[in-house]
C-alpha cells in the first residue's frame, strides 16, 4: 500500500532515475501523438507519471537533507540535470500543451488540473521562440544547481565551527540538558562545545553568561558562508533573466502570477500596514530591554549578540518564566505522543505504530486510520545531527488521489525537526518553542495527510497558493499556547510531576513577550526578500537593500559585518522567493480561524474544527483558498485578527 523508504545504491541512483525518465519520455510521445484529447487518456496519465517520479526520487533529496554524506551529495548533484532537462523538455512540449488546452471537465477538481496546467505552461514560455525556450531550460538546470550549492555552503560552514569553553563559570546558568549536550573531553579534562547548530547555538546565546563568547558565537553564525555572495548574485541574475524572457517587469511580478495576492503593491501595503501598527510598541519593547541591561549588568550599548540573553532573563524577571523551567516537562517522546492524542481528538483518526524500513535510529514511523481505515503515513525525524541540515520542515512523498486504473493512494509525509538530542543521562527535551515548532510542522503534514481529493495535482498540499500554504502550519501551532492541550504530555521527566497550572499560565502570559519586535523582525525578512526581487541587485548592492530595510525596521542595527541573506535558505535554497511574506500574509487566515476554533477550557471546538478539516484541509488546491475558507465559515478572514493574536495595543 505505501512506499517503502530504501535506496538500494547510492552509486546506481542516477542511472536508475535515467531509466525511469526515459520511460515516462515515452509515455508522454504516446500520449502527446496518439491519445485521444480527453482527461482520462491525457492528465490521468501524467498524473501518474508525476506519483512516480516522487516516489523514486524523494527518498534521495530526503536523504541528502537528513542523513548528508558524500555519497548523497554525489548522487544528488548527478541526479539534478537530468530533472531539469526533463522537466524543461515537458514544460516546452507544444503538442502536449495544445492538447492539454482543448480539454474540459465538469468535475470541478479535474477543471482547475486543467487550468493550473495551462498556466504552468504559459508561465514556462511554452509560446516563445525556440531559442528562448532554450534558454529557460539552462536557466532552470544553473538555478536547481545554484540552489544546492547555497544549501551544501551552509551546512558545511555550520560544521566546520565549533566553539571550546573550558571554564565552568563561562556555562553557569545554562539548562542541565544543553550542558549534557555541549559536554565532552579533550586530552582528558571535561570541556564544553558549542556549535552553530540551532540547538548549541541558540543554548549559549540565550544563557551564556559570557558576553564575549556570545559575541564570537554570533559573529561565527551571521557570518557563515561567505562564498554563498557569488551564488546569490547568479541566482538573482538568472530569476530576473527569467522574468524577463517571460515578459514580466520582474521576479516578484512572475511569482505573484501562482500566489493569492494580486499585486507587488499589495503586498508591500501589507507588509509595510503591518511594520506601522508594530512600530511604537516594538519601541517601547526595545527601550525596556536596554533598561533591564543597564541595570542589571551595566550595558551601556545594547548589541544584536545580547538581545536573545537579556530578553530570556527579563522575561524570566517580568513572568517569573524562562525555558529552562518548562524543559523538564517537554520531554521528546511525550509531547510527540500528546501531538499525536491531540489530532486524533481534533480531527477524528487514530495513529499506531509502524514498524517499517527508515533512514535513522530515531526516527519515529505512525500509520494513521479513520474509522478504523488505513488513510496515511507520517515519519518524524525530530533531533539534530551533523549530518543533517538545520531548521524544520516537513517534506511530502506520497499523495492521496485515484490514479488511471482506478486505484486509490495513500499520503504519506515526513516532519524534521532539530531539537536537542539525547545523551547517555537526559533524554531529548523540548524548548517550549520547539513544542510550537512541532505543532506547526504537523499543521503542513496533516494538510497533505487529510486530502481528499481524486486528483492528484491538487490534492493534499498540491496546487495550493505559495502564500496561502503556512495557514494550516500557523493555526495548529497556536493551540500549543493553550493549557488545556498542554497538560495532555507535560509531565516532568524525571518524577512524573504533570506541569503545574502557574507554569501553563506563564507560558500563556509571556506569549506575547516583545511580539512587536518579532513582527518587525518578519517584516524585514519579507520586505527584503520581496524589493531583492522587483529589480536586479549585485554584489554589494544587495547588502545596501538589507541595510535601507533596516533603516525603518531594524531599531537595533546590527553589525556591519552581519550577513543574513549568506543563510537565508528560504528564499535562496527554499521555495520561498518573493514569498516569504506569504508567513504573515498566511497568519490573517490562521489567526482568523484560530479564534473560530478555539475552546479555552478543552482546548478546541470539535464541531468547528470537524468543518475546518472537511472545508480547508480535504480540498487541498481543489479550490482557491479565499473560496474554500467562505464556504467554512462564510465570510472573509478578518486582518484585526492577526493583530489581536499578537495583543498589539
Amino acid at each position: 500500500m505505501f512506499q517503502e523508504f530504501k535506496i538500494d545504491d547510492l552509486e546506481s541512483f542516477p542511472k536508475k532515475l535515467e531509466s525511469l525518465l526515459n520511460g515516462q519520455r515515452t509515455q508522454i510521445k504516446t500520449i502527446t501523438e496518439e491519445a485521444e484529447a480527453t482527461y482520462d487518456a491525457v492528465l490521468k496519465p501524467l498524473q501518474d507519471m508525476d506519483e512516480e517520479l516522487d516516489l523514486f526520487f524523494t527518498p534521495l533529496s530526503h536523504l541528502n537533507s537528513v542523513q548528508n554524506s558524500e555519497a548523497t551529495q554525489k548522487a544528488y548533484e548527478a541526479s539534478l540535470p537530468l530533472l531539469s532537462k526533463f522537466g524543461s523538455e515537458i514544460a516546452q512540449n507544444v503538442p502536449l500543451f495544445k492538447k492539454i488546452e482543448q480539454l474540459q471537465s465538469p468535475d470541478v477538481q479535474q477543471q482547475k488540473v486543467i487550468e493550473n496546467d495551462i498556466k504552468d505552461f504559459k508561465l514556462s514560455g511554452i509560446d516563445l521562440p525556440e531559442k528562448e525556450k532554450k534558454r529557460l531550460e539552462e536557466i532552470s538546470l544553473a538555478l536547481s544547481e545554484l540552489s544546492n550549492a547555497f544549501s551544501q555552503n551552509l551546512l558545511n560552514a555550520t560544521n566546520a565551527y565549533e566553539l571550546i569553553i573550558e571554564n565552568e563559570k563561562d556555562v553557569a546558568g545554562i539548562p542541565e540538558s544543553d550542558i549534557e549536550a555541549a559536554k565532552t573531553e579533550i586530552e582528558g579534562k571535561t570541556v564544553y562545545r558549542f556549535t552553530l547548530q540551532i540547538p548549541s547555538y541558540l543554548a549559549y546565546m540565550t544563557y551564556g553568561p559570557n558576553r564575549l563568547y556570545r559575541e564570537e558565537l554570533y559573529k561565527a553564525y551571521s557570518t557563515r558562508a561567505p562564498e554563498n555572495a557569488e551564488v546569490i548574485d547568479r541566482i538573482l541574475a538568472l530569476r530576473e533573466e527569467k522574468a524577463q524572457i517571460l515578459g514580466f517587469k520582474n521576479y516578484a511580478d512572475f511569482a505573484l502570477q501562482k500566489r493569492d495576492a494580486s499585486s507587488e503593491e499589495e503586498v508591500l501595503a501589507f507588509l509595510n500596514s503591518l511594520l506601522d501598527a508594530a512600530i511604537p510598541q516594538a519601541k517601547e519593547e526595545l527601550e525596556e530591554l536596554k533598561a533591564f541591561a543597564l541595570r542589571t549588568d551595566g550595558i551601556n550599548e545594547l548589541q544584536s549578540h545580547d538581545v536573545a540573553y537579556y530578553s530570556e532573563r527579563l522575561k524570566k524577571e517580568k513572568f517569573d518564566f524562562d525555558d529552562t523551567m518548562t524543559k523538564p516537562y517537554f520531554e521528546q517522546q511525550r509531547v510527540l505522543d500528546g501531538l499525536l492524542a491531540t489530532v486524533s481528538e481534533l480531527f477524528g483518526v487514530t495513529f499506531k505504530k509502524a514498524d517499517v524500513p527508515v533512514w535513522h535510529a530515531c526516527v519515529k514511523v505512525f500509520d494513521i486510520f479513520e474509522d478504523d481505515t488505513l488513510s496515511g503515513r507520517i515519519y518524524f525525524d525530530l533531533e539534530a545531527r551533523e549530518s543533517k541540515r538545520g531548521g524544520a520542515w516537513m517534506h511530502d512523498w506520497e499523495t492521496h488521489f485515484t490514479d488511471a486504473k482506478g486505484r486509490p493512494h495513500l499520503a504519506s509525509a515526513f516532519v524534521v525537526g532539530n531539537f536537542a538530542p539525547s545523551t547517555d543521562t537526559t533524554p531529548s527535551l523540548l524548548r517550549h518553542d520547539d513544542v510550537v515548532t512541532l505543532f506547526h510542522e504537523m499543521g503542513h503534514a496533516i494538510h497533505h495527510l487529510f486530502g481528499k481529493c481524486h486528483e492528484r495535482s491538487v490534492s493534499g498540499i498540491n496546487g495550493v497558493a505559495w502564500d496561502v500554504v503556512e495557514f494550516p502550519s500557523q493555526f495548529l501551532e497556536n493551540f500549543a499556547y493553550e493549557a488545556a492541550i498542554l497538560k495532555r504530555f507535560g509531565f516532568h521527566h524525571k518524577t512524573g510531576e504533570p506541569i503545574p497550572d502557574t507554569l501553563l499560565h506563564k507560558i500563556k502570559a509571556a506569549k506575547n513577550f516583545q511580539a512587536a519586535l518579532g513582527i518587525l523582525r518578519q517584516v524585514e525578512f519579507s520586505l527584503f526578500d520581496f524589493k531583492l526581487h522587483q529589480k536586479l541587485y549585485q554584489g554589494d548592492e544587495v547588502q545596501a537593500l538589507l541595510e535601507s530595510i533596516r533603516e525603518k525596521t531594524s531599531l537595533l542595527k546590527p553589525p556591519g559585518y552581519n550577513r543574513f541573506q549568506h543563510g537565508f535558505a528560504h528564499i535562496f535554497a527554499g521555495g520561498y522567493a518573493a514569498g516569504y511574506y506569504s508567513y504573515k500574509w498566511a497568519e490573517v487566515l490562521s489567526a482568523d480561524a484560530f479564534f473560530e476554533c478555539l475552546d479555552e477550557k478543552e482546548g478546541f471546538d470539535k464541531t468547528k474544527a470537524k468543518g475546518y478539516k472537511e472545508h480547508i484541509l480535504s480540498n487541498g488546491g481543489a479550490k482557491e483558498m479565499s473560496e474554500l475558507y467562505n464556504e467554512w465559515l462564510g465570510r472573509k478572514p478578518k486582518v484585526e485578527s492577526l493583530i489581536n493574536l499578537y495583543e498589539i495595543a
